[in-house]
């Protein structure tokens, strides 16, 4: 008889969707994880690399059960805007999606899911942060 495996916080892991630097910083930290099926919980994307793709490993990510968080970066998110979208106005909490900056781009807040929300019920402190939304 197989015994079966709960997933339980302790085996919860981080999905990375970035460019190739953070994902390499944060596979250097030890978020990476390929499982026996090859299946990677990160995505390189690059030029090479076509917005389906991106969609498709984002989607692979939210439907996984050991996947507790997605970092992604806001140039990625950006690419993939109406599939983050859909997923952060789903009534599902985890895994809970979270943008970040990239060296290549700089951060905008005004496109950030989480700041916005932020913005929504503390305007005062955006407006102290010099963000107008």
């Amino acid at each position: 008889m197989v015994k079966t495996k709960f997933v339980t916080q302790s085996d919860m892991k981080i999905g990375l969707i970035g460019d190739e630097d953070t994902v390499t910083g944060m596979l250097l930290a030890g978020i990476g994880h390929v499982d026996g099926q090859g299946k990677k919980n990160f995505l390189v994307v690059d030029s090479k690399v076509h917005i389906k793709d991106i969609e498709e490993h984002f989607h692979e990510l939210t439907a996984r059960k050991d996947i507790s968080m997605i970092l992604i970066t806001q140039d990625c998110a950006e690419l993939i805007r109406r599939a983050v979208d859909e997923f952060s106005h789903s009534a599902q909490m985890i895994p809970t999606v979270l943008e970040i900056p990239s060296k290549d781009t700089p951060y905008d807040p005004r496109k950030d899911g989480v700041m916005q929300r932020v913005a929504f019920f503390m305007p005062s402190a955006m407006a102290s942060l010099g963000v107008e939304i």
